[in-house]
């Protein structure tokens, strides 16, 4: 048997074909929206050991007026757009390596925990810590660069437990004093105190306290930062050959801490003394090319330094799957 098809019915074949298949018909499924994120949290080795960045969410710091300073307001709201930041809301991470050197599982700051002084995104390091498949209670050691609201305030929990039950805690001296000192009470500081006593006082009995080029740990030597706190602290963490500084708040700011490295930040005890200190070590970082783990740079926080004329550039290191 045979059929006449003419060129008109062809067209309005294909017509209908594309109306009910191709143009997303009956035949074919819509693909929801999904609606989640990836798991915060990111692996890789350095020598013999491995390393899990897990986050405490972002921490928005809203208009960089007033909290970066030394520099024009304008000339810093330019710098932000330049590098397609947002100039009206400084937006900070939160990232804590944690070093696993096959006899010790260590841990760098624990972020906000409980509070909520710069907004719901924080706080959740210990569910970072679930999706990178770590439990609390096998963290060994806890290293706190210092003893700021959102570097010790996961130590414990809502119910003031610690929640790293079998970890000693690693301060220097000098912060511990300066933060949980109560006369400090009534002064502009209060918030922080109330906040470093809540999560230092309850594990007092384990806190080590430790000094400028002391190897406390395995691979962790600690290098004294001051400025930012009186006992500021960061730490170079080193495994077969390997190294990366870990900076703490050394810098805050991938641009605007780096491009003006003597610019001032307000969250300094001694914002000159801080801004030396940067100068300093970043000086250092950058001559050895010695890789860095920045706290507060953009996730994850991992890569390089160089030196570009009055100040320095931040190289982030790609993100590699493999292990």
């Amino acid at each position: 048997m045979t059929m006449n098809v003419s060129r008109r019915s062809l067209l309005a074949l294909g017509a209908g074909l594309g109306a009910s298949t191709l143009l997303g018909g009956s035949a074919l499924a819509k693909a929801p929206k999904l609606g989640t994120q990836t798991p915060y949290w990111h692996r890789f080795v350095l020598g013999d050991a491995e390393v899990t960045v897990v986050s405490d969410g972002t921490l928005p710091l809203g208009p960089p007026k007033g909290t970066f300073v030394g520099v024009p307001d304008e000339e810093v709201r330019k710098m932000l757009s330049d590098n397609f930041l947002n100039p009206d809301n400084v937006v900070l991470e939160q990232n804590s390596p944690i070093v696993n050197n096959g006899d010790k599982l260590i841990l760098f700051d624990t972020g906000m925990g409980t509070s909520k002084a710069f907004g719901p995104t924080t706080g959740r390091q210990q569910k970072s810590m679930a999706e990178a498949g770590i439990k609390p209670g096998d963290i060994d050691a806890v290293v706190c660069s210092h003893a700021h609201i959102d570097h010790i305030g996961g130590l414990v929990g809502a119910d003031d437990k610690p929640l790293f039950p079998n970890a000693q805690v690693y301060i220097t001296q000098s912060d511990f004093e300066f933060w949980t000192d109560e006369g400090k009470l009534g002064s502009p500081l209060k918030d922080f105190v109330i906040h470093a006593r809540k999560n230092l006082m309850p594990v007092r009995d384990r806190i080590v306290f430790i000094k400028d080029g002391q190897e406390f740990l395995p691979g962790v030597q600690a290098i004294a930062a001051p400025g930012h706190t009186v006992g500021h602290t960061i730490f170079m963490v080193t495994s077969a050959g390997k190294s990366f500084a870990f900076l703490g708040d050394l810098t805050h700011h991938a641009v605007l801490l780096l491009e003006k490295p003597r610019m001032e930040f307000s969250y300094d005890t001694d914002p000159k003394q801080a801004a030396g200190t940067r100068v300093k070590l970043l000086d250092t970082i950058a001559a050895n090319k010695t890789p860095v783990m920045s706290y507060h740079f953009a996730w994850p926080g991992y890569g390089h330094i160089a030196k570009t004329g009055d100040g320095f550039h931040y190289y982030p290191e790609p993100m590699k799957m493999e292990l």
